[in-house]
C-alpha cells in the first residue's frame, strides 16, 4: 500500500516537471480554456442573480392577480369583479390596480407607471423602507409620484422640482416627487413611478368603475390554488394569475434565456475541444523520445497513461477555478458589465444591476460537465494512444 503511493506521488511529482517544461504551451491552453469557463459561468451565474432577484420582488407581490381577456388581449377589469371575487371564502382584501407605460418623447424611454391604494394594500406602509430620499404622502392625497433614480435625474436636468406628464388628450398634468427609491432596487424600480390610482385614472383615462387588474389577497397561502379555481369559475373571462405561476414564468424565462446563450457558447468550447484533440494526438518528436526514454526505464503504459491523464485534469482544474472565479468577480463587482448590452435589450433607461451571484453546488456542477468533461473525453484517446507508442519505434528516432 506505501509502494503504490510512493509510485503515485512519484508520478505526480513527475508530471508537474512535464507541465513546468512545457509551460508555454500549456499556459496557452490554461488561458483559453479558463476564457471559455468564464463566458459559460458567467451566463449561469447572472441567470441565477437574475432569478433570485426576480424571486425576491415577488415575496412582496400579492398571492393572486385577476385581469379580464377581450379577444385574446388584455382589457379593463370592472371593479364589479371585486365584489364578487371579496365574496369568495378565504379572501383577505381584493385592491384594484392601475398600471401601464408611458412613452416620453424627449428620452425615448418606455416609463412603466403604476396607480395604488396604499391605504388598502396589506404591505403599503412598508412602502417607506424602499425609499432613499422623501417619504410616501399621507394617505387619500394625490398629486404626488414616486420614482425612480434614473427618472429622478431626467427631472432634475430640465431644472424643475415636478414631473410632467401628458394625458391622452394631449393636456398636462404635474406632479411633485415625494420620493425617490433606493439604488439597492434599481433593477425593479430605475424606470417605475408611483402615483395615487386616482391620479393614474386621470392620466390614462380610465373610467372610475375599472382598473388594470385586481390584488387579490389571501389568508390561507394553501388556500391560494382553490381560491384561484374558485374565481376562474365565477368569472370566465378573467385571466387569474398565481404568484407561484409567475415565479415559475420568470424562471423559464431567464432559464431559456441562459440555455440559449450557453448553446451559443458551446460552439467555442468545441472549438477548444477540437484544438484541444489536435494538440494532444500530435505528438512531437521530443514527446516521442521522452515516452521511449520511460519505457526504457521500467515504465508501464498505465503508468505513463496517468501522467496524462494528470496532465490534463491539472489543467483543466486550474482553468475551472480561474474560469469560476473570474466570472464570479465580473458579476457580483462589475455587475456583468461585459453582458450589459445584451441584458439592457431595447430600454433606454439603463437600470444599475447590483447582483449577487449565489454560489450553489448544482450550478457549478452544470459549469464543469459543460466544459471539464468534453476537455477531458477529448485527451483521453490521444493519451492512450501516446501511451502505447512501441519503444523499439521510438528508439530508431533516437
Amino acid at each position: 500500500m506505501k509502494g503504490a503511493l510512493t509510485k503515485h506521488l512519484n508520478i505526480i511529482d513527475y508530471t508537474l516537471s512535464s507541465l513546468w517544461r512545457r509551460r508555454s504551451r500549456n499556459g496557452s491552453v490554461l488561458i483559453v480554456f479558463a476564457g471559455v469557463i468564464f463566458l459559460v459561468a458567467s451566463f449561469q451565474f447572472v441567470t441565477g442573480a437574475l432569478t433570485e432577484t426576480a424571486l425576491d420582488s415577488l415575496r412582496s407581490a400579492p398571492e393572486i392577480t385577476v385581469q379580464r381577456l377581450s379577444a385574446g388581449r388584455q382589457t379593463e377589469v370592472p371593479l364589479d369583479y371585486g365584489g364578487q371575487i371579496a365574496g369568495i371564502h378565504g379572501v383577505r382584501e381584493v385592491v384594484p390596480r392601475i398600471w401601464g407605460y408611458y412613452f416620453d418623447e424627449v428620452t425615448g424611454a418606455n416609463l412603466t407607471l403604476i396607480g395604488v391604494e396604499l391605504e388598502r394594500m396589506p404591505l403599503g406602509e412598508k412602502l417607506n423602507l424602499t425609499l432613499a430620499e422623501g417619504e410616501v404622502p399621507e394617505p387619500g392625497s394625490t398629486g404626488w409620484v414616486l420614482v425612480g433614480r434614473s427618472i429622478k435625474r431626467i427631472v432634475k436636468s430640465k431644472g424643475t422640482a415636478y414631473l410632467s406628464l401628458f394625458r391622452p388628450d394631449l393636456s398636462q398634468a404635474s406632479f411633485a416627487i415625494a420620493g425617490v427609491f433606493d439604488a439597492v432596487t434599481d433593477v425593479l424600480t430605475d424606470d417605475l413611478i408611483v402615483m395615487d390610482i386616482r391620479d393614474a385614472r386621470d392620466l390614462f383615462h380610465i373610467s372610475p368603475a375599472a382598473a388594470t387588474d385586481l390584488c387579490v389577497y389571501v389568508a390561507n397561502l394553501e388556500e391560494v390554488p382553490n381560491i384561484a379555481r374558485k374565481i376562474a369559475a365565477a368569472l370566465p373571462d378573467a385571466r387569474v394569475l398565481t404568484r407561484s405561476q409567475i415565479s415559475q414564468t420568470y424562471q423559464v424565462v431567464f432559464g431559456w434565456r441562459s440555455g440559449f446563450a450557453s448553446v451559443c457558447l458551446l460552439t467555442a468550447l468545441a472549438a477548444f475541444v477540437i484544438f484541444a484533440w489536435d494538440k494532444a494526438s500530435g505528438l512531437s518528436p521530443e514527446e516521442r523520445r521522452e515516452i521511449g526514454i520511460l519505457k526504457i526505464l521500467g515504465w508501464e503504459t498505465s503508468d505513463i497513461l496517468a501522467v496524462r491523464f494528470w496532465e490534463g485534469a491539472l489543467i483543466a482544474g486550474g482553468a475551472f477555478i480561474a474560469g469560476c472565479t473570474g466570472a464570479y468577480i465580473h458579476v457580483a463587482y462589475f455587475d456583468a458589465s461585459l453582458f450589459r448590452p445584451v441584458m439592457v435589450g431595447w430600454s433606454v433607461i439603463h437600470p444599475s444591476l447590483r447582483l449577487v451571484p449565489s454560489l450553489q453546488v448544482s450550478t457549478l456542477l452544470l459549469i464543469f460537465c459543460f466544459t471539464v468533461l468534453p476537455y477531458m473525453a477529448a485527451t483521453v484517446i490521444p493519451a492512450w494512444r501516446s501511451a502505447i507508442v512501441p519503444t523499439d519505434s521510438v528508439l530508431s528516432g533516437l
